[in-house]
């Protein structure tokens, strides 16, 4: 069998590749349609960050298994194309994150000691010890936004320098953030309180702009913020009149929303208490190392022995167990990703039932992809089919499952409760003709939807000419409806409705959406897409 390496990875994972039997080629650099005419010669692929595995090369691709990212991101690999065509896409999520969390705390200190602006003075010739006047950050107050794997890191890193830590993370538990030693706060505390900001949450349409002008006007006037998570979370104008206005201290970044990026892209670039690194907060030896070692090990172990391990689009199971439960691993995935985004507060406990002919077949797998799903929509590609029961037990998530062979309103069904620091909520689910994921219970409402793609929920009262409303405001911003759902509380005289879209509604059409008479609430929803 044959792979191909087709970005920078370090030697030892090519050394691995061939010791396992492989034969290797490297081949770096190659522009889309070079790659799209060799593909079709190999089994494997493993890539970094610069090659994009589009759909036009997946399509070539006549022998590829396998796309192994030497890292976390998988911006830049179709997945939804790669399943489609039974490749199996994996990544190597814990192998840099000591190493992201250690190039934020540098930024920090390069920020509080001037270090790049005096080493500039410097090599001008020049010798200005009172323009580089520093601070110490002993007994400063460090606010993290994220307090995942990567931001628990930089919080032990920074008490370790006797700094105070608080933190914003709506969906960690108040016992782990506890236990980390941590005050929980929320987003404009942070800013308020904080003399450092340091950013770790991943980039979803949730977090998208979510530190802009509110949030750097909050900030004090000597604070100073660090992003080395990911471009898109931080609003860069914001900060750029920040900056400029001297309303915060100083700022340092190591991703931007457009990379490569120059001063032409962002004015942070001409600022001098900016500071910044070309996204290097994975670039040591010992964090290329371990993904090359990582992803190499995986890749050789699947291709060889059929063993998939950090896979994110197909769990691992046998061929007997996913015929016999396949469609339910697909809907569990969807049921968790909708419970996150509809949830409010951190997890603390989830509940899944299984009713009917499910609860005789192996349903680990489904309760696995429930947990992938429920973790996507803060974690991103940091989340697979493997590490998410790990994840669960790490943020202190109690997992209980039970079993039933009676019959419900559906031959199989599956009903899972998710409880939360601020409530629970619960939604149900089966199969229509032995493929169809549906969602069929929405808290007390009763419904038939497919939980996939783009959706729009809205709660509203169950009154004359609300749908033709909503119709129409959507209709007229050009988002496509492929499907309308509408289940009913005739009691309470409450109705929630699920559209599928063409695509994701927009800030700016939801804020209609909300203005429209009758309507309570609406949110936008992204969940997995489906292919029959």
């Amino acid at each position: 069998m044959k792979v191909l390496i087709s970005d920078n990875l370090a030697p030892i994972g090519e050394k691995i590749l061939k010791e396992a039997g492989l034969e290797v080629d490297v081949n770096t650099g190659l522009p889309p349609e070079e790659l799209k005419a060799i593909i079709p010669d190999y089994d494997g692929l493993i890539i970094r960050s610069a090659t994009k595995v589009r759909e036009d090369i997946i399509e070539a691709a006549t022998k590829l298994k396998v796309v192994g990212r030497a890292g976390i991101g998988l911006d830049n690999v179709d997945i939804p194309a790669a399943s489609e065509n039974g490749i199996v896409v994996m990544n190597a999520p814990d192998g840099n994150a000591t190493t992201a969390a250690e190039h934020a705390i540098s930024m920090m200190m390069s920020l509080s000691r001037n270090i790049p602006q005096a080493t500039a003075s410097m090599k001008a010739g020049k010798w200005d010890k009172k323009s580089f006047m520093g601070r110490e950050v002993t007994g400063k107050t460090l606010g993290i936004v994220g307090i995942g794997r990567i931001g628990s890191i930089v919080a032990n890193r920074a008490q370790g320098l006797k700094m105070k830590v608080i933190a914003y993370d709506p969906f960690m538990p108040d016992e782990l953030v506890k236990k980390l030693g941590i005050e929980r706060v929320d987003l404009l505390e942070l800013a308020e309180r904080a003399d450092y900001v340091s950013v770790h949450t991943p980039l979803t349409k949730d977090t998208h702009h979510l530190l802009s002008t509110d949030f750097f006007a909050a900030m004090k006037k000597r604070a100073m913020f660090i992003d080395c998570a990911r471009g898109g979370v931080l609003d860069e104008e914001a900060l750029y009149a920040a900056l400029k206005e001297g309303r915060i201290a100083g700022a340092a970044l190591d991703v931007f929303e457009k990379e490569p990026t120059t001063l032409e892209d962002t004015p942070l670039l001409g600022l001098d208490n900016f500071i910044c690194t070309p996204h290097l907060g994975a670039s040591t030896a010992e964090a290329q190392e371990n993904v090359a070692v990582a992803i190499a090990e995986q890749m050789a172990d699947y291709l060889l022995k059929g063993t998939v391990r950090n896979a994110v689009n197909v769990p691992s199971v046998s061929d007997e167990v996913l015929a016999q439960v396949g469609p339910y691993i697909t809907l569990g995935e969807m049921l968790g990703c909708l419970h996150m985004q509809i949830s409010q507060g951190g997890v603390q406990e989830v509940n899944l039932e299984y009713s009917g002919d499910l609860a005789d077949q192996d349903t680990n797998p489904v309760t696995v992809a429930f947990l992938k799903g429920l973790f996507t929509p803060i974690l991103q590609d940091a989340v697979n089919y493997v590490n998410a029961p790990i994840i669960a037990e790490e943020r202190g998530i109690k997992v209980i499952e039970s079993k039933t062979s009676q019959r419900a309103d559906f031959t199989n069904m599956l009903r899972i409760t998710v409880k939360t620091s601020k409530g629970e909520n619960m939604l149900a689910g089966t199969v229509f003709d032995i493929k169809e994921p549906r969602l069929v219970r929405f808290n007390s409402f009763r419904l038939e939807a497919m939980p996939a793609g783009p959706m729009l929920l809205v709660h509203n009262r169950d009154v004359p000419g609300v749908i033709g409303a909503l119709a129409s405001i959507i209709g007229a911003a050009g988002v496509n409806i492929s499907n309308m759902v509408v289940g009913q509380e005739a009691t309470a005289r409450r109705n929630v409705i699920l559209l599928n879209t063409n695509q994701l509604v927009n800030k700016e059409l939801l804020a209609k959406v909300k203005e429209l008479e009758h309507i309570d609430d609406a949110m936008a929803l992204e969940l997995p897409a489906y292919t029959s």
